[in-house]
This record gives structure tokens, C-alpha cells and sequence, in this order.
């Protein structure tokens, strides 16, 4: 009897001790599979105090630098991207969208080589009111933030 309760215990033991490995497994290859979908939001005062490593994949966001917009040859495009305190560089190959312009919010998801953000994917504000969370909350920490008109 005694040996019978033994082998339920050590059969206890093994199942937990297995479940708890499958567990640890199992939040590391989620982890190592999201790592690549997780974009952090820097404004740019943040990418000029503290440089992203090279290859890191963020979004930045801000307002498009007044006078900064140049469009190149096909669908090159240039233009700045500011918070106020810091201004960094964009370059950006595609088509932009339709809102997007000179004085209006953004946010782009790229990397930054050399100084200049090379974007992937540009967003741009969907209406009149409408700006990225994380783009007015870098403005009013730069204390340039202006709500839009009611």
C-alpha cells in the first residue's frame, strides 16, 4: 500500500514538474515569435537623446516639418518629422497617403540608418481631429501640442 502512494506522489510530481516546463516552452517560443511584431513609438527629442541600436524596427511620429516635403523622382519622397524640440530626417519610397501633408500628424515605421529614418509604412492623421495617441502625447510632453479646432 505504502509503495502504491509512493508511485501517485512521484506520478503527482513528474505531471506538475512536466506541465511547468510546458508552460516555460511555450511563453518563450510566443515571446521569440512576437519579437519582430512589436514596434516601440519614439518621438524625436527620444531618438536624439537616446539613438536606436542599428536595425532596431520602431515607429517614430510627430508633425511633418513645415517647408520640409520634397518629393523626388517615381515615388521617392523626403520630408522631416518634428516634436517641437528634436527634427529627424524621413526618407520614404511609396505613396503617401492622401491626408498626409506639410504641419499634420504621422507616425512611420522603420529604422534609422545613418541619421535619416528610412520608413516602410507611413500613417497619417483619417480626418480633420483625428491624431496617433502617441503623437500628441510626445507634443504635449514638448509642450507644443495644439488641440484642433471644435
Amino acid at each position: 500500500m505504502a509503495g502504491l502512494k509512493n508511485l501517485k506522489k512521484t506520478r503527482r510530481i513528474q505531471v506538475v514538474v512536466f506541465a511547468a516546463i510546458a508552460l516555460a516552452l511555450s511563453t518563450g517560443l510566443i515571446g521569440f515569435a512576437m519579437r519582430d511584431g512589436i514596434n516601440l513609438f519614439r518621438s524625436p527629442a527620444q531618438i536624439a537623446a537616446d539613438p536606436p541600436r542599428a536595425g532596431e524596427v520602431f515607429r517614430i511620429g510627430g508633425l511633418v516639418e513645415d517647408g520640409s516635403l520634397v518629393r523626388g523622382e517615381g515615388t521617392n519622397v523626403t520630408f522631416a518629422v518634428t516634436d517641437g524640440a528634436e527634427s529627424v530626417p524621413v526618407h520614404y519610397e511609396g505613396v503617401l497617403p492622401d491626408l498626409f501633408g506639410e504641419n499634420q500628424g504621422m507616425v512611420g515605421t522603420g529604422s534609422l540608418v545613418d541619421g535619416v529614418f528610412i520608413a516602410t509604412e507611413i500613417l497619417a492623421k483619417h480626418d480633420e481631429s483625428y491624431m496617433p495617441k502617441e503623437v500628441v502625447d510626445a507634443l504635449k510632453e514638448q509642450g507644443v501640442y495644439q488641440a484642433p479646432d471644435s
